[in-house]
C-alpha cells in the first residue's frame, strides 16, 4: 500500500475505536503528521503532533528524561518509548507513536549507522513498545521509509 492508503486504513481503524493518535517526531521533522493530515476529516482521529528535534525538546514537551538521553542517546528504545509515553500522558489520545533516528548523512556511528530509526507507540496505560529498523538510502528515502513503517506499526498494533 501507498503512504496515503495507510493513512486512509489507519483513520478508518482509530474512527472504528473511537480513538485519537498523538505523534512524537524527531528526524522525520513533521512528515508523519503532514501525511495524517492530508486525508479530510484527519481531525477526528488525529489529536496533534509534537516535533521534538532537540534533545531539551523531548526532555521539556515530553518528559524524556536526561539520565536517558545521557545514557541511550536520543536514538534508542529507551527514548523512543519514553517519548511515546510522554505523547500519550500530555494529550487525550488512546495511542501514541515515537520515531526518532539517524536520516543522515551525517550523525552515525559503527553503533548507530546512518539509517538507524526507532519507533516507541504505548497504547492507553499499557507500557510503550519499541521497534527498530535500519533504513537505507539519502535522508529523503530514510525519512521516507521512517514514515512508512510507523504507519505499518500503527496499523499492526490496531
Amino acid at each position: 500500500m501507498s503512504i496515503l492508503e495507510d493513512v486512509e486504513a489507519l483513520g478508518l481503524a482509530l474512527k472504528k475505536r473511537q480513538w485519537k493518535l498523538v505523534t512524537a517526531e524527531s528526524c522525520t521533522g513533521g512528515g508523519l503528521s503532514y501525511f495524517l493530515t492530508m486525508l479530510p476529516g484527519s481531525s477526528d482521529w488525529f489529536e496533534r503532533g509534537w516535533v521534538t528535534y532537540s534533545n531539551a525538546s523531548k526532555e521539556e514537551e515530553l518528559g524524556v528524561r536526561r539520565e536517558t538521553l545521557e545514557q541511550f542517546g536520543a536514538v534508542s528504545a529507551e527514548t523512543a518509548r519514553e517519548m511515546a509515553s510522554g505523547a500519550i500522558k500530555n494529550s487525550p489520545a488512546q495511542i501514541s507513536l515515537a520515531i526518532t533516528g539517524i536520516a543522515g548523512p551525517d550523525g552515525g556511528t559503527p553503533q548507530k549507522p546512518v539509517g538507524t530509526v526507532w519507533f516507541g507507540w504505548q497504547v492507553g496505560e499499557a507500557e510503550p513498545q519499541a521497534k527498530k529498523m535500519l533504513f537505507s538510502g539519502d535522508r529523503e528515502k530514510i525519512r521516507e521509509q521512517a514514515i512508512k513503517m510507523a504507519l505499518e506499526v500503527l496499523l499492526a498494533g490496531l
